[in-house]
């Protein structure tokens, strides 16, 4: 199954940091975020991967290459300035990614997900990794009831940005800008997006401040 890792972010709330460096190559325990990502999902038995980017985005296919050194196999999908928000990058990049389901990670985040549990050929248009709800984020995104993502207000939790996608979750779209989002809660009115609860380690690094305590705590781990 291939992956998509979600690299095209301009990582406002990141600034100064991001201003000469993107994002998912801030460095955290000693290497890049994007590393962290590419690394496990190798070790899952995931090697093609598709990384968009828009902002410095040769600085990330400098950085990476072709993925050859990770045992990977790293294709590239560029997007214009100011990037194309989730659902507009994933619909950019559908022609590069196949017919069959393919996965996404976010590049911003930190986890110990166990990638090989992903579901190749999930039941409906989509299958979400859901997580507890962190503090910057107490309502939650979606909820989850036998094994099924829904939208109202009870075992709301908060959207990983992991998951697993059929083509067709997109077939209503056209090229530009959009979010994924409401692609989702429409496909869950229907019944059509299963989903997991991930008890795990999962991190939205989306501040200067998160960033500086996920790189004290894993080198923190690496010593203990």
């Amino acid at each position: 199954m291939r992956v998509m890792i979600l690299a095209a972010g301009r990582g406002e709330r990141m600034r100064p940091l991001t201003d000469h460096l993107p994002k998912p190559l801030l460095e955290a325990g000693g290497k890049p975020l994007i590393v962290h990502h590419i690394e496990r999902l190798v070790a899952a038995g995931h090697y093609e991967l598709l990384i968009n980017h828009a902002h410095l985005g040769a600085a990330l296919e400098q950085a990476l290459g072709d993925g050859g050194r990770f045992g990977a196999r790293i294709g590239y999908s560029p997007e214009p300035a100011g990037a194309l928000e989730t659902g507009g990058g994933i619909f950019n990049a559908l022609s590069l990614l196949g017919r069959a389901p393919f996965a996404v990670v976010n590049g911003d985040v930190w986890t110990d997900y166990p990638f090989e549990r992903l579901p190749s050929d999930p039941a409906g248009l989509a299958h979400l990794v859901l997580a507890d709800n962190p503090g910057h984020n107490p309502s939650g995104d979606f909820g989850l009831a036998g094994g099924k993502v829904h939208t109202g207000a009870d075992g709301r939790l908060t959207f990983t940005g992991i998951a697993v996608y059929r083509p067709g979750l997109f077939a209503d779209c056209v090229p530009g800008k959009f979010p994924l989002a409401p692609l989702l809660r429409k496909a869950a009115a229907r019944g059509q997006v299963t989903g997991e609860h991930f008890q795990g380690t999962w991190i939205d690094i989306g501040t200067p401040v998160r960033l500086r305590e996920l790189d004290e705590w894993l080198k923190c781990r690496e010593t203990t």
